[in-house]
């Protein structure tokens, strides 16, 4: 399970360990997450695409003996620039759900 919206840092960060196709950033998500985050390749697909069309992913075509070609995609430039955003982002996000669940007491305000 992903939290909605996340999915394109999620590929991101994935992405930045080296290019893969789709079927392995499957893999690596999980691998990665130790099997707490799974994505299916119906959200995948169509969020590989829009990162494409926004340049923060390039794809390529890689040929491959006996068997059908295989789309591998890479980060960008660009797309690196948006995962530390999206990092720094989460960062603030983690660190405040972490205030709140070990809050002992109300704060003045």
């Amino acid at each position: 399970m992903l939290y909605k919206g996340e999915l394109d840092g999620v590929v991101l960060g994935v992405l930045q360990a080296g290019p893969a196709h789709g079927y392995e950033i499957v893999k690596r998500v999980k691998l990665i997450s130790e099997g707490v985050l799974q994505v299916g390749e119906a959200k995948l697909y169509p969020c590989l695409h829009k990162l494409e069309a926004a340049g923060c992913i390039s794809a390529e075509w890689i040929p491959q003996e006996g068997k059908p070609d295989r789309k591998v995609y890479t980060l960008t430039e660009k797309g690196t620039g948006i995962l530390e955003q999206k990092r720094k982002s989460w960062q603030k996000f983690t660190q405040g759900i972490g205030s709140v669940l070990n809050a002992e007491e109300m704060p003045n305000g």
